[in-house]
C-alpha cells in the first residue's frame, strides 16, 4: 500500500526487483521503430554506427544516473533527481529560483516519454487500417488511430491500477509476443542470406555529405533523434522508489537493458539495411520492417511482423505510460506540480497523473503525424538529460550532497564525462534538432516543444503559490486548536 504524507501526496510502494524493473523498460529496444527509416533518410548506411554510438553515450550517462539513483533512493529517477539537487534547504522565501531548474528538467523528461503514447498510438492505427481493409472503409486513419489510443489507454490503465508489480506482469507478457518475433526478424535475414554487405559498403554514407556547418548541425540534430530512442533505457532507474532493493537493483537492471539496446538497435537497422538497400528503406520510411518480412518469409510473413509489431508497440507505450506518470507522481512529490498529480490509489500507482497524461495523449494524437511530435518530443529529452548530467556533477561538489552514501559509485572522474555530455546535450543537441526540425517538418514541431516547455513556467508558479498557502494553513492550524482547547477551559459569560 501506498504511505499518505502530509502534504497530502502519497509515497510509491517498494514492490519489484532488478528483473521486473527490465521487464517494463524492455519496450525501450521498440523505440527504434518510428526512426529506422528517417536516419537512413539523412546519414545513408552510417545510420547504423549512429545507433551503435548513442547507445554507448547512453552507458556514459546512465553511470551517473544509476549512481544518483542509489544515492537518492526516493527519488524517481531523472525527474527526481534533478528536482533534489537542484532544491534550496529550509529555504525561507516563496519562490525557489533553484527548486525552478530542478522542476523544469523534470518536466522536461516527463514531455520526452509522455508523446510515446500518442505516436505508437498513431502508428497502431496506420497500421490496423492497412491490415484490414474493411477498417479501412469504415474508419479514417484519424479515427482508428484515437480510437487505438482510447482503448489501450483504459486497458493499460486498469491493468496498473493494482500496481507496478502487475505492470511488470503485463511486461512480461507483452515482451515475449514482441521483443522474441522482434529478434527473429532481425537475425533471420542474415541466416537466409538476404542481408547484402554491398547494401551497406557501397552506401555508407551519402554522396553529397560534406563536413560544413550545415552537416555538423544536422549531425547534431540526428544525434538528438537517436538519443531520444537509443538512450532512453535510464527509464529503468525511474522507479528508484519502487525497486526493493535500490543499491543492487537500480545497477543490474540499466545494464541488462543497455545491453539488449545495442544489440537490438545495431543489428535491427543493419537487417533493414542490408535487405532493402539505403533507396529500399526510403521507399518504406515508416514501416521498413514489412518489406523486410516479405522477402525473408513471404506474404504471410508480412501480416505476423504487423501483429508483432502492434504488441510491440503497446509494449513501449506501457513502458511510456508508467514512466511518465512516475514522473509526475515526482514532480507534485517535490512541490513543483499541483499536489493532486501526486494521489496514488491503495495500490501504490498514481492514477490521477495516469489519467491526465491519456486526456493529453489524446489530444496530441490531433497531430496526426508521429515524425512531428518525435521531433517535438526530442527538445525535452535533450533539456532534461543535459540538466540531469549537470545536476550529478553538483552532487558530487556540492557539500549537502558530497558525503552521502553512494552504494553504487561511478568510475573516478565521472563528473568530468558528465560535464562533457552534458554540454553535448545542451546546447549542441538541443540548437541541432531545432535546425534539423526547421529543414524536414518544419517550425511547427519546435513550437509546440517550446510551448509545452514553456506552460511549465505558470503551472510552477501556482504549485508554490498553493505549497505555500499550505504551510500557512499547517502553521495556523495548531494555534487554532490551542485556541479551541483555552475557550474549553476558561468559563464564558452568558
Amino acid at each position: 500500500m501506498s504511505k499518505n504524507r502530509s502534504d497530502g501526496v502519497d509515497d510509491l510502494e517498494r514492490s519489484i526487483d532488478w528483473k521486473q524493473g527490465l521487464a517494463i523498460a524492455l519496450g525501450v529496444p521498440l523505440l527504434i521503430l518510428p526512426s529506422l527509416g528517417y536516419l537512413p533518410m539523412y546519414l545513408s548506411a552510417a545510420a547504423i554506427l549512429i545507433w551503435g554510438l548513442s547507445v554507448v553515450q547512453g552507458f556514459f550517462q546512465n553511470a551517473a544516473y544509476a549512481e544518483m539513483a542509489t544515492t537518492f533512493p526516493k527519488a524517481s529517477g531523472l525527474p527526481g533527481f534533478a528536482q533534489h539537487i537542484f532544491r534550496t534547504e529550509n529555504y525561507q522565501g516563496k519562490y525557489d529560483k533553484s527548486k525552478l531548474i530542478g522542476g523544469f528538467s523534470a518536466w522536461s523528461y516527463w514531455f520526452a516519454w509522455t508523446p510515446v503514447l500518442a505516436i505508437f498510438s498513431i502508428l497502431v492505427g496506420g497500421y490496423l487500417h492497412g491490415l484490414f481493409p474493411v477498417l479501412g472503409e469504415t474508419f479514417t486513419e484519424y479515427q482508428l488511430s484515437l480510437i487505438s489510443g482510447v482503448v489501450i489507454f483504459g486497458g493499460l490503465f486498469a491493468v496498473n491500477w493494482f500496481g507496478l508489480k502487475d505492470g511488470a506482469k503485463l511486461g512480461y507478457i507483452l515482451a515475449a509476443f514482441s521483443l522474441i518475433p522482434l529478434v527473429v526478424l532481425t537475425v533471420a535475414p542474415f541466416a537466409t542470406g538476404h542481408v547484402q554487405l554491398t547494401n551497406i559498403t557501397g552506401s555508407w554514407v551519402p554522396t553529397d555529405w560534406a563536413w560544413d556547418l550545415h552537416h555538423i548541425l544536422i549531425l547534431f540534430g540526428i544525434f538528438a533523434i537517436a538519443q531520444w530512442s537509443a538512450c532512453a533505457w535510464e527509464t529503468a532507474a525511474i522507479y528508484g522508489p519502487e525497486y526493493k532493493n535500490p543499491a543492487k537493483d537500480v545497477p543490474k537492471a540499466l545494464l541488462a537493458c543497455g545491453i539488449i539496446c545495442f544489440f537490438s538497435y545495431v543489428l535491427v537497422q543493419t537487417a533493414v539495411i542490408g535487405v532493402l538497400g539505403v533507396d529500399g528503406v526510403l521507399a518504406e520510411p515508416v514501416s521498413p520492417l514489412i518489406p523486410v518480412a516479405q522477402a525473408v518469409f513471404g506474404q504471410a510473413g508480412s501480416m505476423i511482423t504487423i501483429i508483432m509489431l502492434i504488441a510491440a508497440m503497446i509494449l513501449i507505450i506501457q513502458t511510456a505510460y508508467l514512466g511518465s506518470s512516475r514522473a509526475m507522481h515526482s514532480m507534485a512529490t517535490e512541490g513543483n506540480l499541483p499536489r493532486s498529480l501526486g494521489k496514488t490509489n491503495r495500490h501504490g500507482t498514481p492514477f490521477v497523473a495516469m489519467l491526465v497524461i491519456g486526456a493529453f495523449n489524446l489530444l496530441l494524437i490531433s497531430m496526426g503525424n508521429p515524425a512531428a511530435i518525435v521531433a517535438a518530443s526530442a527538445i525535452g529529452y535533450t533539456c532534461a538529460n543535459g540538466i540531469s548530467l549537470f545536476a550529478y556533477v553538483r552532487a558530487k561538489k556540492h557539500p549537502d550532497f558530497a558525503a552521502l552514501e553512494r552504494p553504487f559509485t561511478a568510475p573516478k572522474g565521472w563528473k568530468n564525462v558528465a560535464i562533457v555530455f552534458g554540454l553535448f546535450n545542451l546546447p549542441l543537441c538541443l540548437i541541432g534538432v531545432v535546425y534539423l526540425n526547421s529543414l524536414e517538418i518544419g517550425w511547427t514541431p519546435t513550437w509546440v516543444g517550446f510551448i509545452v516547455l514553456a506552460l511549465y513556467i505558470p503551472i510552477w508558479f501556482y504549485s508554490q503559490h498553493e505549497s505555500s498557502r499550505s504551510k500557512k494553513a499547517a502553521t495556523a492550524r495548531p494555534l487554532d486548536d490551542d485556541a479551541a482547547d483555552l475557550e474549553d477551559e476558561v468559563p464564558v459569560a452568558r
